[in-house]
């Protein structure tokens, strides 16, 4: 049976408070163990208003209706109001999580800080950024994080080495740009990193929507039909804010939709224990655009052709 790991990102408070909750909830009635990634520190969404000059960026605020999704004190976090301290106060939503039984790891700490600065970042600061949001995990849920997921799927090699320094067996930080690439082993210059990536391999509901007039529901029906045949396993990444909240429900329609195609939905970590590890091809690190989000994300390149 092909699998399609689920993989939810919590950017903010407000879904923190709002989204992961109305998840768990709909993963407990269709019985689906998920993995839940979380920014760790505080909320400085207000803070990505100067990404407004970067390609592409106006256009998908447009399309995905940022205001709607998000609203307007989540905007302004860190600019005219304080950016709250996300796992300090949302410190029983988190634990609550894992209590439900599923997997819980490490996004980020600061969610627009590291998508926009690290891919210029030295090691130092890499490894501060990141060892502060592993001491919160530590702190909030008294056990190590299983698993990492690179907030934007913004990274850098630094940040790469530091898994395997946690002991980490894998992570999901990159996309796919080649439609029957997976799991894969980094190899950077001549060392091979032990992590394995899951790449995310489909695209995200905001990546779709606006897309030639798609709404939520016909972003589900676009998805189903890209995973029809259940032929390969999958990553698909969700966010709080939007599928545990107006998107919930073409969320659980896609989720009906991929049990019906014969679809195992399952943690990150259930995806990598189903995995042939011997065979793994080994892939560079490299960066790419992707239809419907801005920048550059991490993606996996020949090996030797860091880009």
């Amino acid at each position: 049976m092909a699998t399609i790991a689920l993989k939810v990102d919590v950017d903010t408070y407000r879904g923190t408070v709002e989204g992961v909750p109305r998840l768990v909830e709909v993963f407990a009635r269709a019985a689906i163990r998920a993995t839940f990634l979380f920014s760790l520190g505080p909320d400085h969404t207000g803070r990505a208003i100067k990404r407004i000059f970067r390609p592409g960026f106006f256009a998908k605020v447009q399309r995905t209706s940022v205001l709607e999704h998000y609203g307007w004190r989540t905007l302004l976090y860190g600019t005219v109001l304080p950016g709250p301290d996300i796992a300090r106060r949302c410190r029983t939503i988190l634990r609550d999580v894992a209590a439900a039984g599923h997997e819980t790891g490490i996004h980020t700490w600061d969610h627009v800080l590291w998508q926009d600065a690290v891919r210029q970042r030295s090691a130092r600061w890499t490894k501060g950024q990141m060892q502060r949001a592993y001491e919160r995990f530590e702190e909030v849920f008294g056990a190590r994080p299983a698993t990492h997921g690179a907030a934007g799927w913004q990274t850098n090699e630094h940040a790469l080495r530091q898994l395997d320094v946690w002991g980490m067996r894998y992570a999901s930080d990159g996309r796919i740009t080649v439609a029957s690439d997976g799991p894969y082993r980094l190899k950077i210059g001549e060392e091979i990193l032990q992590c394995v990536q899951l790449p995310t391999t489909l695209p995200t509901f905001d990546e779709l929507i606006g897309i030639d007039g798609m709404d939520g529901a016909a972003a589900a029906r676009h998805l189903l039909s890209l995973t029809e045949g259940a032929t390969r396993d999958h990553v698909f990444t969700l966010h709080s804010e939007l599928e545990g909240a107006r998107l919930c429900g073409p969320f659980e329609v896609l989720l009906a939709g991929w049990r019906s195609q014969g679809y195992e939905l399952a943690s990150l970590g259930d995806a990598y224990a189903r995995l042939d590890l011997a065979r793994l091809p080994l892939r560079g690190l490299g960066f790419a655009t992707i239809p419907g989000r801005s920048g550059e994300l991490m993606v996996a390149a020949t090996p030797g052709t860091q880009s």
